[in-house]
């Protein structure tokens, strides 16, 4: 049974299932790559990581007064610089499919919150959110190191590499300052209008749910890495299938498109 819905997981997510990580390419860029290379990467990767993009537009969604946002961000943002630039400089590393499985239930616990469901269905008083974002942020800033620790950092002394590090985290930095002026011009838009009284709950469970799709995507990279033999084919042969997979789904949308 557990095959059968990764298996469908698999085909419900073709184009992302391989997605926000550290490619070939970027690995092999790094290797004589500048510090503004590593900003660059470290831009991209926020902006082009959907789970820590959708944690933040939790984070912010219902937040109106300008220093609540920056006092929230403020703390999201040194939680995760804490551990990308202490675990990646200190070697500390864990199975990223694992790292990204808890920042997807980040994102649900954010949906949740915002509807007040601790309240209205498990009667309890929510933790306090300051704290929980905090935690979070340091979550989400292991698995950044994650991917940040596939790339070569200490071809050149300690001190070299920390700059690296320092590099990347600045490059995450300017990709969530980018991401969250988009959110926030477009969140500013919506509240004027009627709909957002009327779907800002809806919204919010929609959340939940891509944390949870998220969840079962992360968990199905996962069982495939660690127990490749239960399911057929090994780890490497499973990234061609899924390859192979998106390229012919995209030869047949180019087909039915003449």
């Amino acid at each position: 049974m557990n095959k059968i819905l990764f298996v469908l997981i698999s085909f419900a997510f073709p184009a992302i299932s391989w997605a926000h990580g550290i490619s070939e390419a970027d690995k092999a860029a790094m290797i004589d790559g500048g510090y503004l290379r590593y900003i660059s990467l470290g831009a991209t990767h926020m902006i082009t990581g959907y789970d820590h993009l959708l944690f933040l537009l939790g984070v912010i969604f219902l937040l109106t007064n300008v220093k609540d946002i920056v006092k929230f961000i403020s703390v999201f943002t040194l939680g995760h610089s804490i551990t990308l630039i202490f675990a990646t400089f200190s070697g500390i590393t864990a199975n990223y499919f694992l790292i990204d499985a808890v920042i997807a239930l980040s994102v649900c616990y954010k949906g949740f919150d915002n509807n007040d469901w601790f309240k209205n269905y498990l009667g309890i008083k929510a933790p306090n959110i300051l704290m929980m974002v905090f935690v979070f942020g340091l979550i989400h800033g292991f698995g950044l190191s994650t991917r940040l620790q596939q790339l070569p950092l200490g071809d050149h002394g300690s001190m070299g590499m920390l700059l690296r590090i320092i590099s990347f985290n600045i490059g995450v930095e300017v990709g969530q300052i980018v991401a969250l002026c988009v959110m926030l011009i477009l969140l500013q838009a919506w509240r004027k209008r009627d709909s957002f009284k009327n779907f800002s709950r809806v919204a919010n469970d929609a959340l939940v749910l891509a944390g949870f799709l998220l969840f079962l995507m992360q968990i199905h990279g996962y069982q495939h890495t660690k127990y490749p033999d239960d399911f057929g084919f090994n780890e490497d042969a499973h990234f061609h299938w899924h390859l192979e997979n998106k390229a012919a789904n995209e030869e047949t949308t180019t087909h039915d498109n003449l």
